[in-house]
């Protein structure tokens, strides 16, 4: 989660997606094998869309594992692929779960949505009206600039030591550290609302206050307000609640790493899903009747040319003239990448086993990103 959003590198990746069109036929992998449907209905992946998956695919360690949903043309295709002694291997995935990392952020913005319908909040609410203790800043920061990164807090809270467990470093960090560090160790790098600046802490921050608003804890809101409502049966905050297989994470020479938990920033990159259950969310995304999500989607802030802020979801702005809703995450042994064209209702989802600490772990944005290039126009 620590770092995955690494928005100098968004003109290298727009670069890289030159327009692939793509033609949708039946591809093949290493020596012919058709491309699993993964016993679910939907297109076929296109022999390009493959070359590109077993391409990047093959900069990674032995046993990799990418697996892909394409959402096109009101249908949903999801591909498996593994690193297996040096070739791509298809393998039924799609089920699966990995840490997703800082797309968290975008279920946090959405249940802020949910309460912002609900009436119980206002985007433009300062925080210090609803945290229930004194922040050691004067200046008001509200729940929209935690959910667009402009809120001035800084990226990490000083008091967060992630060496002190390299291989679980949010675990122990709880809401009493959290509060100490906001009364009493709190610099603003900047006067809120002026400036962008990732903020891992801002978005665990509107975890921590949206579960406290909900009346419930983070992983209960969520689930009511996300996962139970668009089906998504495999996702949770909670590692010992995961129902199915989970992949194991691999560090960036290819060996087992432990997953990652949260406490108090649980918001910001806690959820472990599947590509099922994360086509379903992107699929929601294109439905323009479902306020919450709408919300989430609309321009609230524009750093410069190249990209704007909705909540959660970066907006990033494309050659053609069109739009992508955009998230990745990182940890210790997972990175992602979803990018959504809601105008035409395309979609690339890619979950990952690649280390965020892999030296070329941007090839999994740049996959997500190129991928979407392949679509017909």
């Amino acid at each position: 989660m620590s770092s995955n959003m690494d928005l100098m590198s968004l003109q290298k990746i727009r670069n890289y997606c030159t327009a692939l069109l793509g033609i949708v036929l039946v591809g093949c992998v290493d020596g012919g094998s058709k491309p699993s449907q993964d016993k679910q209905k939907g297109p076929t992946v296109s022999a390009r869309q493959m070359e590109l998956v077993q391409e990047t695919l093959q900069t990674f360690p032995e046993g990799t594992e990418f697996s892909l949903g394409f959402l096109y043309e009101g249908e949903t295709h999801y591909f498996g692929a593994r690193l297996v002694d040096g070739h791509s291997e298809e393998v039924a995935n799609s089920n699966h779960l990995f840490e997703i990392g800082s797309i968290t952020k975008v279920f946090t913005s959405t249940l802020l949505t949910s309460l912002v319908l609900e009436g119980q909040v206002r985007l433009e609410d300062p925080v210090q009206k609803h945290i229930g203790f004194t922040l050691g800043t004067a200046q008001e920061i509200t729940l929209e600039q935690l959910a667009n990164h402009t809120s001035g807090l800084p990226r990490m809270p000083s008091n967060l030591d992630l060496f002190e467990d390299p291989d679980n470093p949010y675990k122990a960090y709880d809401d009493q550290k959290m509060k100490a560090y906001l009364v009493n160790d709190l610099k603003l790098n900047h006067p809120p609302g002026t400036e962008y600046e990732y903020s891992n802490l801002g978005a665990g921050l509107l975890g921590f206050l949206v579960a406290k608003l909900s009346g419930s804890p983070y992983e209960e809101f969520v689930r009511d307000k996300v996962f139970s409502e668009y089906e998504m049966l495999h996702s949770t905050t909670d590692r010992t609640k995961i129902r199915g297989k989970l992949v194991p994470g691999l560090d960036p020479d290819g060996r087992e790493v432990s997953n990652w938990d949260f406490d108090a920033l649980t918001g910001a990159g806690a959820i472990f899903s599947s590509v099922v259950d994360l086509a379903k969310f992107g699929n929601a995304q294109f439905d323009s009747t479902d306020t919450k999500l709408v919300m989430t989607q609309r321009p609230t802030f524009i750093p410069n040319d190249e990209f704007k802020v909705g909540l959660g979801w970066h907006i990033l702005n494309q050659e053609n003239g069109k739009e992508l809703l955009w998230h990745n995450g990182g940890t210790g042994g997972y990175s992602s990448s979803m990018a959504l064209d809601v105008q035409n209702k395309q979609g690339i989802i890619v979950l990952s086993n690649v280390s965020a600490f892999h030296p070329f772990r941007r090839n999994v944005d740049e996959l997500c990103l190129s991928l979407m290039e392949t679509f017909k126009k």
